[in-house]
């Protein structure tokens, strides 16, 4: 009997979702739905250091974790120190709302990185965007207390259809110090999305590619932004048995692939920004993106807030 099953996918980077959970609301504008009331999933700390380690036998060289708020999982750093003792860089991506001392020390390990989404420079914009008043005084902070201590920090700013309170927001982050800025634009996915149902035009190209991530419950998606295409479980089958799979395949030949001078960069990743962005001038939109008139911010989606 022929199986249908081929060669699992080799894998660059993958995103861990440990959590749902996050201090913030983001009621019109979170992807993933994230709040205070959400939790941990099922997914324990060894299931996430089997992941990380099926990730190392199919190639990955950088995992990022993300939420929710990933530093309100207990097992945070655990996690993120299995990933760095298996030979990975790692990314946390942080609303920076709140960052323990154990969290800075974590940081600080030179093969460890972060990442946060800033949304306007004003504190109340800010406020507005997530939900809870101080968030943007709280983010604000840390950001310059990670760099005051030479972390490795993107910071990704979501362009709402406001040109200046975008580049006012970018100014303010250079001049903070901010080496690694990066503008991304609005999807309709989440809750930004409404009533709408999940479209691969929101999606950039890529995802799936060399790439994937999973979610709190164990199941694995193309990318965060295409939650809504998954292939398996990695508690039933492993990782390297779900990127093996027809489903996997079936998923990923269902998003709409850019050819010719506008394909999307290799390195046009997830974790680059909340568009995909594979650089700062080299805009990696989603599919479906045309310019058009600025759109309400009810309309964006923020990186993991």
């Amino acid at each position: 009997m022929s199986s249908t099953r081929e060669a699992p996918a080799r894998l660059r980077f993958l995103s861990l979702e440990i959590t749902g959970r996050c201090q913030l609301a983001c009621p019109s504008l979170c992807y993933a739905g994230s709040g205070p009331t959400r939790g941990h999933g099922s997914m324990s700390d060894d299931d996430w250091f089997r992941t990380i380690d099926q990730a190392v036998a199919l190639g990955a060289e950088e995992v990022q974790l993300i939420g929710g708020e990933p530093t309100l999982h207990p097992g945070f750093v655990a996690i993120a120190r299995h990933a760095v003792d298996s030979g990975l860089r790692v990314r946390g991506y942080s609303n920076l709302f709140r960052i323990r001392d154990e969290h800075w020390r974590l940081l600080e390990h030179p093969d460890v990185r972060l990442a946060t989404t800033y949304h306007s420079s004003v504190a109340a914009e800010h406020d507005e965007v997530t939900g809870r008043p101080g968030s943007h005084t709280a983010t604000r902070a840390n950001i310059v207390e990670a760099v005051g201590r030479g972390i490795g920090l993107m910071v990704a700013v979501l362009d709402a259809g406001d040109p200046g309170r975008t580049e006012r927001a970018r100014a303010e982050l250079e001049a903070l110090g901010v080496r690694d800025v990066h503008v991304g634009r609005m999807r309709a996915v989440g809750n930004a999305a409404g009533a709408a149902l999940p479209s691969t035009a929101e999606l950039c190209g890529r995802c799936g590619d060399q790439r994937a991530v999973v979610l709190p419950d164990g199941d694995v998606a193309v990318c965060e932004i295409g939650r809504f295409l998954t292939a398996g479980n990695v508690r039933g089958t492993g990782l390297a048995a779900v990127l093996s799979g027809p489903r996997w395949a079936a998923a990923s030949a269902s998003i709409p692939r850019r050819t010719g001078p506008t394909a999307c960069h290799p390195d046009c990743q997830p974790s680059n920004s909340d568009s995909c962005d594979p650089g700062k001038n080299d805009p990696c939109d989603p599919m479906g993106y045309a310019p058009a008139a600025p759109v309400s911010p009810a309309a964006a989606v923020p990186a993991l807030v």
